[in-house]
């Protein structure tokens, strides 16, 4: 994997929100994303292919749903998630977007 493909897919600070949201709570769908960020459906999306592209987020389609997760599967990428557990701590739009996720039902 290019770890400046990487880096350009967290280079957006929306991009850089979601894949937080991703690493903290493992998966998550759209609705649930659109929810906190308080951002419409299709700017989520094209995030979330953004970063689909950029070999960060993974998506799995369940019924109308599809429901995305930080990739795991490679040294650099658990780097870059432990990366951001730990810069997410002190960041404090980071940590107003976690406080406020809530798991809408779908």
């Amino acid at each position: 994997m290019n770890l400046c493909h990487m880096f350009k897919g967290l280079s957006d600070p929306v991009r850089l929100r979601i894949a937080h949201l991703l690493v903290q709570r493992g998966e998550l769908c759209v609705c649930h994303l659109t929810d906190v960020l308080q951002l419409p459906q299709s700017t989520v999306s094209r995030h979330l292919n953004i970063l689909r592209n950029s070999g960060l987020v993974d998506s799995e389609r369940r019924g109308k749903w599809v429901y995305y997760r930080f990739v795991n599967n490679e040294t650099q990428v658990i780097a870059l998630a432990d990366m951001l557990r730990k810069g997410g701590a002190s960041d404090s739009q980071l940590q107003r977007d976690l406080a406020g996720l809530k798991k809408p039902v779908c």
